[in-house]
């Protein structure tokens, strides 16, 4: 074993959470909410609910308040379904994917990094710093289900629900190298469906192929994503459009009569959604089918995050970096998405998204997070708190 995780509870900790397999889907979470909900329960001043959506009472959440109640209140929020081990991702593990295997000072195992080496270090950090509040402020950990499927049904039911407190300052648990991130992109789902005539393939200029019609769509839509990249952000990059699937005809001796393609289509900060669908259905429009028809529609949105660094707590949580790591930091940004974006109104002063790790090494075999990191993360976290709650409050 690592001699960096010899007694060390942060990596027993972690090791324990990946040792509860909460894969999405099914995405079922009712055994790591109970051992969340458990430990929590002797730590001073904490109050825990377990909450789930009545869709799908199989996937409860939960929300540990340490504290009176008192300002400042401070969310710290991470999510507990992982993606699923594949049949295929099994044969490249070097290891059981739930047993959290420590080898070169790294541990490994699914949920590592994602997300629940953050979830790890915010339960610590919590639990050290609650004997020392004394009503000096109140911390909120949320440990939420469902982000892996967009958080629909965990952190925005949640929110919707009215069970989320409005907080001074949140910080949103991913994977961020320890550096805070304070923009990711959004994304709108979409479908194109072109409808063709469809005849006996011995003759198929009798008939109008959706196919062929729909490879005009994709080569329009091809020309769309290069010019995306010509608008540029300062953290998360350009916007992009990708084509994920198409399904066209029935059988190979008829003309099809229908093609669908799904799009994503990554947005940056401050793009505005109805802008995005217009443009979506104008590419679209231009297209001469000749005698099929295209058609755009079933959007999905997920919304982007943009944050500043300059006020509420945020310079506080950057000093805490530059502390814990003796080294400037940096704002960046956080290409995946995170559940930051249903956050954004509970947020009065400020949000960031924030964690050890790369999302690089995230859904994929053999996922790691480096003990190192792991252990900085949670110093960070403490010596945070106790600069907002304990220190510039004295």
């Amino acid at each position: 074993m690592s001699s960096l995780l010899a007694g060390d509870r942060i990596g027993s900790l972690l090791r324990e959470l990946i040792a509860i397999p909460s894969e999405n889907p099914p995405g079922d979470t009712t055994a790591i909410a109970n051992f969340i909900a458990s430990w929590y329960a002797d730590v001073p001043g904490s109050q825990v609910r377990t909450l789930a959506p009545p869709k799908k009472p199989s996937a409860p959440s939960i929300i540990a308040t340490i504290g009176d109640g008192s300002a400042p209140v401070v969310m710290l929020h991470a999510h507990i379904d992982t993606v699923p081990v594949g049949p295929s991702e099994m044969l490249s593990w070097e290891s059981d994917p739930f047993i959290g295997e420590v080898r070169d000072e790294k541990i490994y195992g699914k949920g590592a990094v994602d997300d629940k080496g953050i979830l790890a270090a915010m339960m610590c950090a919590t639990r050290d710093l609650a004997p020392l509040l004394q009503g000096r402020g109140t911390m909120v950990l949320v440990a939420a289900a469902e982000e892996e499927v967009g958080g629909q049904l965990g952190t925005r039911w949640l929110a919707d629900q009215g069970h989320l407190p409005n907080c001074d300052f949140v910080v949103v648990g991913e994977q961020t190298g320890n550096a805070p991130a304070t923009a990711h992109k959004g994304v709108m789902r979409a479908t194109v469906t072109v409808r063709g005539r469809s005849t006996h393939a011995t003759n198929p200029d009798r008939g109008v192929s959706a196919i062929y019609a729909m490879a005009k769509v994709l080569s329009a839509l091809e020309v769309y994503h290069r010019e995306l990249a010509l608008r540029v952000h300062p953290l998360v990059g350009n916007p992009t459009c990708n084509v994920g699937t198409i399904v066209g005809g029935s059988t190979t001796n008829s003309v099809p009569d229908t093609c669908t393609i799904t799009i994503d289509r990554r947005m940056v900060p401050r793009e505005d959604f109805a802008a995005v669908q217009a443009e979506l259905r104008a590419v679209v429009a231009a297209v001469d089918v000749a005698d099929a028809s295209a058609e755009v529609g079933d959007f999905l949105i997920s919304s982007w995050f943009d944050a500043s660094i300059e006020t509420g707590l945020a310079p506080t949580f950057v000093r805490a970096i530059e502390e814990i790591t003796q080294a400037p930091s940096f704002k960046v940004g956080y290409l995946p998405g995170s559940d930051a974006k249903h956050l954004m109104g509970i947020a009065r002063n400020g949000m960031l998204v924030f964690g050890p790790g790369s999302y690089e090494t995230a859904h994929a075999a053999n996922e790691y997070v480096s003990v190192k990191d792991l252990q900085v993360a949670t110093e960070i976290l403490k010596r945070f708190l106790s600069l907002a709650m304990l220190e510039e409050r004295a």
